[in-house]
């Protein structure tokens, strides 16, 4: 992890949006907007997600870290969020995955990305993985 991880990515959500993510890499990347829970502004976070069916799952594995990210918490207390991905913005739900749709994600997304079976074993925690439903 780079040692201004806020500094990497504020370039990284400026990247991706003057190329709508094309030069980032391999892993499909949006951005995602919450409202922070304390100050009540706008925070937008970039981050990994995976499809499935037509849910967009993103990971809260804070790169192995023992605590939940920022962005998890402010959607805990406030789960209408905006997404952004390559050319498109729409607003979402964020609904933490529960019981078996957990574990079937949770056991696929390992499968398909081994590094975060890494990062739940560092977090030693439950890596939550939550659905951004497409509100509007």
């Amino acid at each position: 992890m780079p040692e201004d991880v806020l500094a990497y990515n504020r370039t990284l959500i400026e990247q991706f949006r003057a190329d709508g993510g094309k030069s980032l890499g391999d892993r499909p990347l949006l951005l995602l907007s919450t409202v922070g829970r304390r100050s009540g502004q706008e925070r937008t976070s970039p981050m990994m997600y995976v499809r499935s069916g037509d849910r967009l799952l993103v990971i809260a594995s804070n790169n192995g870290a023992r605590e939940d990210p920022q962005w998890y918490r402010n959607l805990q207390v406030e789960p209408a969020v905006t997404v952004e991905l390559p050319g498109e913005r729409f607003t979402a739900q964020a609904e933490p995955l529960s019981g078996d749709d957990y574990d079937r994600e949770w056991a696929g997304i390992k499968q398909k990305f081994p590094f975060f079976a890494e990062h739940e074993a560092r977090a030693g925690r439950r890596i939550p993985v939550v659905a951004l439903l497409r509100t509007a």
